[in-house]
């Protein structure tokens, strides 16, 4: 029979405030004391410093925000334990008056000590992609509906007939060459419909 390996106490907890070119990070005892004095890591720098710097006995807590899976995955298979906190419930449980980098990251290190993180759901890797996929089409669908309700406000605002059938239809695109429209506008049309063309395309490829 094979033993199991004995549990490592946790010995630090430490919270990662994400920032979008750096994160803040800090780290502190059972008796709130510093252990790892409140810093700022470059995003450029943080996966060497994630390597270096963290080790089995951390307990490690951040916010939901828009690059935490990128940082988490970096840091799980580093400590002992790595928890994703709800942002705004953290902000319930113990909200800061001040508000600095460093009071961030020693909130977020009271709650991890307190046990009473309100921990996310982290989702597997297939699920983060299929999120991302879902995501990028709807933006892809916005850019979309954007340049097509500009150019039928170009309709709209010169008093343009249009023609029969979908505007923007491959056998409609002649006529928009034949209106009488400013270089600007002009120019500002035919890049829509390379939009509209392109992303319409690239969308059909990927159903």
């Amino acid at each position: 029979m094979i033993s199991k390996p004995e549990t490592i106490p946790i010995n630090r907890f430490i919270a990662i405030d994400l920032h979008k070119e750096y994160v803040f990070i800090g780290g502190m005892n059972h008796h709130l004391q510093w252990t790892l004095r409140p810093r700022r890591v470059q995003m450029t720098r943080f996966r060497d410093w994630a390597h270096k710097n963290l080790k089995p006995g951390d307990a490690v807590v951040l916010e939901t925000t828009g690059n935490v899976w990128d940082i988490y995955d970096i840091v799980a298979p580093l400590v002992s334990k790595t928890v994703v906190a709800h942002a705004g419930k953290v902000r319930q449980i113990a909200e800061a008056r001040v508000k600095t980098d460093k009071e961030d990251v020693k909130r977020l290190i009271t709650v991890l000590i307190g046990n009473i993180v309100p921990e996310v759901w982290v989702p597997p890797m297939h699920v983060r992609e299929l999120r991302s996929l879902i995501s990028f089409r709807w933006r892809v669908g916005k850019q979309i509906t954007m340049s097509k309700n500009r150019l039928h406000s170009v309709v709209q605002r010169f008093n343009l007939q249009p023609p029969d059938g979908n505007l923007l239809a491959d056998k409609n695109l002649s006529w928009w060459d034949q209106q009488e429209l400013s270089d600007l506008t002009r120019f500002q049309v035919q890049h829509d419909l390379h939009i509209v063309a392109f992303l319409e395309a690239a969308k059909k490829s990927k159903t």
